[in-house]
């Protein structure tokens, strides 16, 4: 039986909380506007996390906690580029650059990660279904989601925080270059590796894209240097409706729609499709998996 719900009604960490109390074996659904993540469970246990459209954090992961350097990512990414059937860690395993249980390891930091980012999601729905899997090629841990709840309460906290500063990712920051020159303060390892970043044209999204830092790090080392006076506003970036949709902004939709169709959630999917079809006129996968919507909710007109 599917397990529905408004964020607004119930927070993420009780809907966790009732999953693992039932001991639950199914994928929980978070879309919050343009925003979809999932979270898999396999009786009561979270085995998997991901969200749509985000970045694979694993390599800036490993870079951090020194287990391999730049170099090597980089050389790994090239080789995945000419391997497109494979995962980036299993090209780092198979060329020796880190070893298996070290793969493991920091596969389950990244999925913990994904799920401490779901928890600021505070708007939205949720939709569970039963005895939905994974994709094989997925690595699967074991996590207690209750051993999460305490770290993400904190997080939660912070972020109602950083949100005052920084209310959308769109936004554009300008450092002051003067007061920064003559500032005393010791800047945090992730401030510093923002800094060069920030130079007014590139907005939210894009420092975490560029960076390869998550959303979290990078929320509160701006957080900090914005209370510091050492960042300002430059503006925002152009909503999609004013600029030029560009072919990403569209891959952007559709991977939404096949996560929204893989979920059970029909009615997103086809929403999702239907601004791929508006903005590629004539896509025919995007009107293949309308026909599909339509198919199995029985609007036999709309399917033809």
């Amino acid at each position: 039986m599917a397990i529905k719900g408004s964020l607004k009604e119930a927070s993420l960490p009780d809907v966790l909380q009732l999953l693992a109390l039932g001991q639950k074996t199914g994928c929980l659904s978070i879309a919050d506007r343009s925003n979809f993540g999932y979270i898999y469970f396999d009786r009561g246990r979270i085995c998997y996390a991901s969200i749509v459209n985000r970045r694979d954090r694993l390599g800036d992961i490993l870079v951090k906690n020194t287990k391999i350097t730049q170099e090597q990512l980089d050389a790994a990414i090239a080789r995945q580029s000419k391997q497109r059937d494979k995962k980036l860690g299993e090209l780092l395993v198979a060329m020796g650059t880190i070893t298996q249980p070290e793969l493991e390891r920091y596969m389950r930091v990244q999925i913990e990660e994904a799920v401490y980012y779901l928890f600021t999601w505070t708007q939205g729905t949720f939709n569970f279904e039963t005895d939905v899997r994974p994709e094989q090629q997925d690595f699967l841990v074991s996590i207690n989601p209750e051993s999460l709840l305490l770290e993400g309460a904190r997080r939660v906290d912070e972020w109602s925080l950083i949100e005052k500063k920084i209310p959308s990712f769109d936004l554009l920051f300008i450092v002051d270059k003067d007061r920064l020159a003559i500032s005393e303060s010791t800047m945090t390892e992730t401030q510093q590796r923002l800094l060069p970043l920030l130079s007014g044209t590139r907005d939210i999204h894009q420092l975490i894209e560029d960076s390869g830092l998550g959303e979290f790090e990078v929320g509160k080392a701006l957080y900090g240097l914005i209370t510091a006076g050492f960042l300002h506003r430059a503006g925002k970036t152009a909503s999609p409706e004013d600029s030029r949709m560009t072919d990403a902004r569209v891959e952007e939709h559709r991977n939404l729609g096949v996560a929204f169709y893989k979920t059970g959630m029909l009615d997103e999917a086809a929403r999702e499709f239907r601004r791929v079809a508006e903005l590629r006129s004539g896509d025919a996968n995007a009107l293949f998996y309308i026909g599909l919507v339509a198919l199995k909710q029985a609007r036999w007109r709309e399917a033809m």
